[in-house]
């Protein structure tokens, strides 16, 4: 296919995507507010901190993150079936980006976690199921997200044969069946990790925009062009999405667009050879989860605690902060360490 014709499928699908969430997003809020389907934030003895910075956002309605993967997944499976087309035109067929060894499984994983996200937020709303105030109890969701990443895994090492994992500057390894529990712990840890992050108005939504730019990328480097308008597509209605999420916040991107982003996030990295980039290019996502790592074994151990509140972006709001600048920042830290991700994987590329 022309390079031309790359370029054009890549910032074309991008805008059309961001054109259609924002058309979209009007009608999900107004059923989400209509429905009542808000948040309630919850006033326990062992989160003073927590509920008494976030008291006023009790009500605002969550499942945002539904109008990021229905866009996405809606320009995907509609590009396909018009490419099947027999008389369609050339150009338009190729615009289709499904391909079975670049963005069947990223697809497929993003409307799997998403269905289930959606339950657990629609038990949150409802305050039904066994979890703390509702939705799913930790150890269900882990094991349903485990499950996806399992498939994932399988897919890798039994559909594409792949096994391998790159270390940047030193070179592939093939790592045998070792790959499959590798492979499921960095998609559920980069999933939990985002879903940690989804804390703030706007804070999740601007460090994912510029993760899935930067593994969009390395793909495009890869010359993974598939894979590469898939991540475009999602940017474009992950920017929709962020339209309405800065601060304050119309909705909010809840588990169905925070764990299924994730977990597709982590699904791409795997696809890119990039996952040991994760803790670089994911830096807000990576010190998002060790602040809560540390504050449970510090807790557990020294019976104190680290930080004010964790994650870490409470612990700045509760020092005084005011929360779009916690949001603003961590956004430059993302970009910035995106950059460095980007630099490393393109020098990596050119040097090895």
């Amino acid at each position: 296919m022309d390079f031309n014709l790359q370029i054009i499928r890549l910032l074309g699908l991008s805008s059309l995507s961001f054109i259609i969430a924002m058309v979209l997003t009007p009608f999900l809020s107004h059923y989400l507010y209509r429905h009542k389907l808000g948040v309630s934030i919850r006033d326990e003895g062992n989160t003073p901190i927590y509920s008494q910075l976030h008291k006023d956002k009790s009500g605002t309605p969550t499942m945002g993150g539904i109008i990021i993967w229905f866009t996405a997944l809606l320009i995907f499976i509609a590009l396909y079936y018009i490419s099947q087309i027999p008389a369609v035109p050339v150009w338009l067929a190729q615009l289709n980006f499904l391909s079975r060894q670049q963005t069947l499984l990223p697809a497929g994983v993003l409307l799997a976690s998403a269905l289930v996200g959606l339950l657990d937020d629609w038990f949150n709303t409802r305050k039904k199921g066994g979890g703390s105030g509702g939705g799913l109890q930790m150890r269900h969701r882990l094991l349903i997200y485990t499950l996806i990443a399992a498939i994932g895994a399988w897919w890798f090492y039994f559909k594409l044969d792949w096994d391998i994992l790159h270390i940047p500057f030193v070179g592939n390894f093939a790592l045998g069946w070792w790959y499959i529990p590798i492979f499921i712990f960095i998609i559920v840890a980069t999933a939990f990790s985002v879903n940690e992050t989804d804390g703030l108005d706007g804070l999740a939504g601007g460090v994912l925009l510029s993760n899935f730019a930067c593994f969009g990328t390395i793909a495009f480097i890869l010359e993974k062009y598939d894979l590469a308008v898939f991540c475009a597509v999602i940017l474009g209605s992950l920017l929709a999405f962020l339209w309405f999420n800065i601060n304050p916040a119309r909705f909010f991107m809840g588990d169905t667009g925070a764990m299924s982003l994730g977990i597709t996030l982590g699904v791409v990295a795997m696809l890119t050879q990039s996952a040991l980039l994760l803790p670089i290019i994911g830096f807000v996502f990576f010190i998002e989860s060790l602040s809560v790592i540390i504050q449970l074994i510090s807790k557990k151990l020294r019976k104190k605690k680290v930080f004010l509140s964790t994650p870490i972006h409470h612990h700045f709001e509760a020092l005084g902060w005011a929360e779009p600048k916690v949001v603003m920042r961590f956004w430059v830290i993302s970009g910035v360490m995106s950059v460095i991700g980007l630099l490393i994987a393109i020098l990596d590329k050119t040097l090895f």
